[in-house]
Protein backbone atom coordinates (compact mmCIF):
# COMPACT_ATOMS: atom_id res chain seq x y z
CA UNK A 1 0.00 0.00 0.00
CA UNK A 2 1.44 3.34 -1.08
CA UNK A 3 1.27 6.06 1.57
CA UNK A 4 -0.63 9.17 0.54
CA UNK A 5 1.82 11.21 2.59
CA UNK A 6 5.22 10.25 3.97
CA UNK A 7 5.65 9.95 7.73
CA UNK A 8 7.49 13.04 9.01
CA UNK A 9 11.16 12.36 10.00
CA UNK A 10 10.61 13.76 13.54
CA UNK A 11 7.83 11.22 14.08
CA UNK A 12 9.67 8.41 12.32
CA UNK A 13 12.62 8.89 14.71
CA UNK A 14 10.49 7.84 17.70
CA UNK A 15 8.22 5.43 15.84
CA UNK A 16 11.12 3.11 15.03
CA UNK A 17 11.45 2.28 18.76
CA UNK A 18 7.95 0.78 18.92
CA UNK A 19 7.04 -2.88 18.37
CA UNK A 20 6.77 -3.83 14.69
CA UNK A 21 3.15 -4.91 15.14
CA UNK A 22 2.27 -1.46 16.57
CA UNK A 23 4.17 0.31 13.76
CA UNK A 24 2.30 -1.72 11.14
CA UNK A 25 -1.08 -0.99 12.73
CA UNK A 26 -0.26 2.71 13.03
CA UNK A 27 0.88 2.93 9.41
CA UNK A 28 -2.26 1.21 8.12
CA UNK A 29 -4.65 3.18 10.34
CA UNK A 30 -2.95 6.48 9.42
CA UNK A 31 -3.34 5.59 5.74
CA UNK A 32 -7.00 4.74 6.32
CA UNK A 33 -7.70 8.11 7.97
CA UNK A 34 -5.89 9.97 5.18
CA UNK A 35 -7.95 8.05 2.61
CA UNK A 36 -11.16 9.10 4.37
CA UNK A 37 -10.10 12.76 4.64
CA UNK A 38 -7.04 13.53 2.48
CA UNK A 39 -7.23 17.27 3.27
CA UNK A 40 -6.63 16.69 6.98
CA UNK A 41 -3.65 18.29 8.62
CA UNK A 42 -1.55 15.93 10.67
CA UNK A 43 -0.21 17.44 13.90
CA UNK A 44 2.57 15.41 15.50
CA UNK A 45 3.38 15.31 19.21
CA UNK A 46 5.69 13.38 21.52
CA UNK A 47 4.49 13.74 25.11
CA UNK A 48 3.25 10.82 27.25
CA UNK A 49 2.59 9.08 23.94
CA UNK A 50 3.81 9.48 20.38
CA UNK A 51 0.69 10.94 18.78
CA UNK A 52 -0.53 11.84 15.32
CA UNK A 53 -3.55 14.14 15.49
CA UNK A 54 -5.77 14.68 12.43
CA UNK A 55 -7.36 18.10 12.18
CA UNK A 56 -9.39 20.08 9.68
CA UNK A 57 -7.15 23.08 10.41
CA UNK A 58 -3.69 23.67 11.85
CA UNK A 59 -5.22 23.80 15.35
CA UNK A 60 -5.53 21.01 17.89
CA UNK A 61 -8.97 22.36 18.82
CA UNK A 62 -10.21 21.49 15.31
CA UNK A 63 -9.00 17.88 15.44
CA UNK A 64 -11.38 15.02 14.69
CA UNK A 65 -9.25 12.05 15.70
CA UNK A 66 -5.83 11.00 16.93
CA UNK A 67 -3.56 8.00 17.07
CA UNK A 68 -1.69 7.88 20.37
CA UNK A 69 1.00 5.20 20.35
CA UNK A 70 2.04 3.83 23.71
CA UNK A 71 4.79 1.32 24.48
CA UNK A 72 2.96 -1.78 23.24
CA UNK A 73 -0.39 -0.56 21.88
CA UNK A 74 -2.26 2.26 20.18
CA UNK A 75 -5.74 3.73 20.18
CA UNK A 76 -7.97 5.46 17.70
CA UNK A 77 -8.96 8.49 19.76
CA UNK A 78 -11.73 10.98 19.13
CA UNK A 79 -10.99 14.44 20.50
CA UNK A 80 -14.67 15.28 21.02
CA UNK A 81 -15.86 11.71 21.44
CA UNK A 82 -18.44 12.49 24.12
CA UNK A 83 -20.17 14.87 21.67
CA UNK A 84 -20.38 12.34 18.81
CA UNK A 85 -23.32 10.12 18.01
CA UNK A 86 -22.07 6.60 18.73
CA UNK A 87 -25.05 4.31 18.00
CA UNK A 88 -22.93 1.15 18.19
CA UNK A 89 -21.26 2.16 21.47
CA UNK A 90 -17.78 1.72 20.04
CA UNK A 91 -16.16 4.41 22.15
CA UNK A 92 -14.68 3.84 25.60
CA UNK A 93 -13.06 6.11 28.16
CA UNK A 94 -13.99 8.35 31.06
CA UNK A 95 -12.61 11.77 30.10
CA UNK A 96 -14.73 14.91 29.74
CA UNK A 97 -14.38 14.91 25.92
CA UNK A 98 -11.97 12.28 24.61
CA UNK A 99 -13.08 8.74 23.84
CA UNK A 100 -11.22 5.97 22.03
CA UNK A 101 -11.31 2.58 20.39
CA UNK A 102 -8.63 0.05 21.34
CA UNK A 103 -6.71 -1.09 18.28
CA UNK A 104 -5.23 -4.58 18.22
CA UNK A 105 -5.86 -5.58 14.60
CA UNK A 106 -7.01 -3.93 11.33
CA UNK A 107 -10.53 -5.28 11.82
CA UNK A 108 -10.85 -3.02 14.87
CA UNK A 109 -11.02 0.01 12.56
CA UNK A 110 -11.42 -1.25 8.98
CA UNK A 111 -15.14 -1.83 9.23
CA UNK A 112 -18.30 0.11 8.30
CA UNK A 113 -19.17 1.12 11.89
CA UNK A 114 -15.80 2.75 12.60
CA UNK A 115 -15.68 4.28 9.13
CA UNK A 116 -19.06 5.92 9.82
CA UNK A 117 -17.84 7.13 13.23
CA UNK A 118 -14.71 8.71 11.70
CA UNK A 119 -16.87 10.44 9.07
CA UNK A 120 -19.21 11.67 11.81
CA UNK A 121 -16.20 13.09 13.68
CA UNK A 122 -14.97 14.84 10.52
CA UNK A 123 -18.40 16.36 9.87
CA UNK A 124 -18.66 17.46 13.51
CA UNK A 125 -15.21 19.10 13.38
CA UNK A 126 -16.08 20.96 10.18
CA UNK A 127 -19.34 22.30 11.68
CA UNK A 128 -17.63 23.13 15.00
CA UNK A 129 -14.68 25.02 13.46
CA UNK A 130 -14.68 28.69 14.43
CA UNK A 131 -13.05 30.10 11.31
CA UNK A 132 -11.90 28.68 7.98
CA UNK A 133 -8.34 27.45 7.56
CA UNK A 134 -5.81 27.95 4.81
CA UNK A 135 -3.80 24.89 5.89
CA UNK A 136 -4.88 21.81 4.00
CA UNK A 137 -3.18 18.43 3.77
CA UNK A 138 -0.06 19.42 5.71
CA UNK A 139 2.02 17.57 8.24
CA UNK A 140 3.03 19.82 11.12
CA UNK A 141 5.58 18.55 13.64
CA UNK A 142 5.24 19.81 17.20
CA UNK A 143 7.98 17.43 18.32
CA UNK A 144 10.79 19.26 20.10
CA UNK A 145 14.21 18.87 18.55
CA UNK A 146 16.87 17.60 20.94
Amino acid sequence: MKATRPIHPDFQHFLKFKDKEVIDLFTDLREYILELYPDSNELLYHTHALTAVFSISEKLSDAFCMLPIYTKHLNLGFNKGTLLKDPHQLLTGTGNLIRHIDVKKPGDYRNPKVKALIKTAIDFAIKDMEKPTKSVGKTISKIAKK
